[in-house]
């Protein structure tokens, strides 16, 4: 009884890389330091993620069962481009894309308060 070798599959090369996007540790730490502190002033209540094939996404909501308040979006597609990082307001309006998701999460950070 003789083994054949396993026949290839005539078709496209199955692709080579990650099926789906996610934020890495230091990312989700950055994120998860924000809700925190808008979750203590009392301005977001819950939150979503989700990771797809091109992006993954956290969803931000005031109440659970609304629309998100935000989305703070990753899509390594553009990382050469435009950024990888977005903020996304409630109406679908980009409110701040770049490459430092440092700078990306200012746009939504809360304001210093002036204490008299």
């Amino acid at each position: 009884m003789s083994i054949l070798p396993p026949i290839p599959f005539p078709g496209p090369a199955p692709t080579v890389g990650p099926t789906q996007v996610a934020f890495h540790r230091t990312e989700l730490s950055a994120i998860l330091a924000l809700y925190g502190q808008m979750v203590a002033a009392g301005e977001w209540r819950d939150y979503g993620i989700s990771h797809l094939r091109d992006v993954a996404v956290f969803a931000v909501f005031r109440r659970t069962a609304e629309t998100p308040l935000y989305r703070i979006e990753k899509r390594p597609a553009l990382r050469s481009r435009q950024g990888q990082y977005a903020v996304i307001g409630a109406e679908g309006q980009v409110l701040r894309r770049g490459h430092d998701l440092g700078q990306v999460l200012r746009v939504i950070a809360p304001k210093p308060k002036l204490v008299e």
